[in-house]
């Protein structure tokens, strides 16, 4: 139990009649890098403000680096950093003047502010900008400040709320060498995201959540690795017999019907089971229009324990709050 930094038990979350976080259980340990993946609205912010003392506990008990989150939330905020889903920086504050603020706010001492906001600059490749207001900064730089500004007061845990949000490709990929190097520094990252290759890159375990509750919990090799060694997408002129037919074969571990076609599960080399599935097809008088072959992603874990795909439940969320 030592080896953990939070524990979160029975959490509940209510806005209004909306239960936004359903009696959810978790534990991230030290050093670890630990995301919550899932659709806009489906509770995630909602648990990182209640774990960051923003929102208020309604019902369950949270403990992070031995403190109580309900009777120390001072101890807490200053064992923990913050990178916020929404901008938060002051447009008309230069670079250093931001990190030092901050600095100020948590009563560092001068030389202890002047010396670690070199050492984040350098981190966060903001040295040339030192003196360059906030305003004037591209959305990258902006993201790369504030996690500079989260890490100023040398935080046991540093929360993440979808920090590549909005950003282009070239520049998530810079973020997530950032997250990696202060990971790698120590600091105990937890990271929500909806983005399925950012949860994959960075995380050493994952809880995909959707309306609230926690569905499954894991590496994200293990959570791809359950699904079987590779997966083969199946569309052919009866699925629901096809189906039928392909659970028959041993090296099938289980198949999903999806809306045009079928999803196959299968524990060894699919190049060597599909010749088998074709002619079991074949004989069962099954015409296959369109095949596919490929390894297990996150994305396909998540429709696999959600039953829908990432954007489905995004439209899904989207449909029930307007």
């Amino acid at each position: 139990m030592e080896d953990n930094i939070i524990y979160v038990n029975d959490l509940e979350h209510f806005f209004g009649e909306v239960k936004a976080v359903d009696n959810i259980n978790f534990t991230v340990r030290k050093g670890e890098t630990f995301s919550f993946l899932g659709p806009n609205g489906a509770g995630k912010s909602t648990v990182i403000n209640i774990l960051t003392t923003l929102l208020p506990i309604q019902k369950g008990s949270v403990n992070i680096a031995g403190y109580d989150l309900e009777t120390e939330p001072e101890k807490v905020r200053e064992s923990i950093g913050i990178v916020f889903q929404e901008p938060t920086l002051d447009r008309n504050m230069t670079v250093r003047e931001t990190l030092e603020y901050h600095g100020k706010l948590y009563s560092m001492p001068k030389n202890d502010r002047k010396t670690r906001v070199d050492e984040l600059l350098d981190l966060v490749k903001l040295e040339g900008k030192r003196n360059t207001l906030t305003r004037h900064l591209s959305g990258g730089m902006k993201r790369r400040l504030e996690i500079a500004r989260g890490l100023m007061t040398h935080p046991k845990v540093l929360f993440m709320d979808e920090p590549t949000l909005g950003l282009d490709i070239q520049t998530r990929i810079k973020i997530w060498d950032y997250i990696k190097d202060i990971n790698q520094q120590g600091t105990t990252i937890f990271l929500t995201t909806h983005y399925m290759d950012e949860a994959d890159q960075l995380s050493d375990r994952i809880s995909i959540i959707d309306h609230g509750k926690i569905i499954i919990t894991g590496k994200p090799r293990e959570l791809k690795n359950a699904l079987g060694k590779d997966l083969l997408y199946l569309e052919t002129n009866n699925n629901s017999e096809a189906r039928e037919i392909i659970k028959q074969l041993d090296s099938v571990i289980g198949t999903k019907e999806k809306t045009k076609g079928i999803v196959v599960m299968v524990n060894e080399d699919g190049t060597y089971v599909l010749p088998k599935i074709i002619e079991q097809l074949r004989i069962g008088g099954i015409a296959i229009k369109a095949v596919n072959l490929k390894k297990p992603s996150m994305d396909d874990v998540f429709v696999h324990y959600t039953g829908k795909e990432l954007r489905d439940a995004e439209t899904e969320r989207v449909l029930k709050y307007n």
